[in-house]
Formats: structure tokens, C-alpha cells, sequence
């Protein structure tokens, strides 16, 4: 059974965060988590993005997301949504 993974990820965003949300988005394609991401208006403020991933490996891929928003700085940027 698959699991759902939202993320609310913030539509201002300069350069360099823009290129780290994309590079995260891809990374987690390549990296077989998922084959697409849909991506939602929540407000004027934010995006929710979501994609469905194997129950398996549903929190390798919330810890390796984690990991990457430590690892970019992006924690003001991109949270998990429920």
C-alpha cells in the first residue's frame, strides 16, 4: 500500500532556495521514492506538494527529506503538512 508525503513548501523563494527545492523534488524521483510530484495553491503564500511512496519506505523518505532541509537551510521554506 502506498503512503501520501505532503509538503508545504513557500512560493517566495530566492535562487538559490528555488534551486534547492528542485533539486530535492528530483532527488527524491531519481532516487525511486515516487514518479511524480502534484503540486496545489494553498493560499498566496504557499504550495502543497505531494506524492504518494511505498508504506515500506514512507519514513526513509520523511527522514532523508528532513535531512535535506537541515542540510539546505531550507527549514523556514519547506515543513511537512498533514
Amino acid at each position: 500500500m502506498e503512503k501520501a508525503i505532503k509538503l508545504k513548501v513557500r512560493k517566495e523563494l530566492d535562487g538559490q532556495q528555488q534551486f534547492n527545492i528542485i533539486k530535492l523534488k528530483g532527488s527524491l524521483i531519481s532516487n525511486g521514492y515516487t514518479e511524480i510530484i502534484h503540486i496545489l495553491d494553498q493560499d498566496d503564500e504557499f504550495h502543497i506538494n505531494s506524492f504518494a511512496t511505498p508504506a515500506e519506505t514512507s519514513n526513509e523518505v520523511q527522514e532523508y527529506i528532513t535531512a535535506f532541509i537541515n542540510k539546505e537551510n531550507l527549514n523556514d521554506m519547506i515543513t511537512f503538512y498533514k
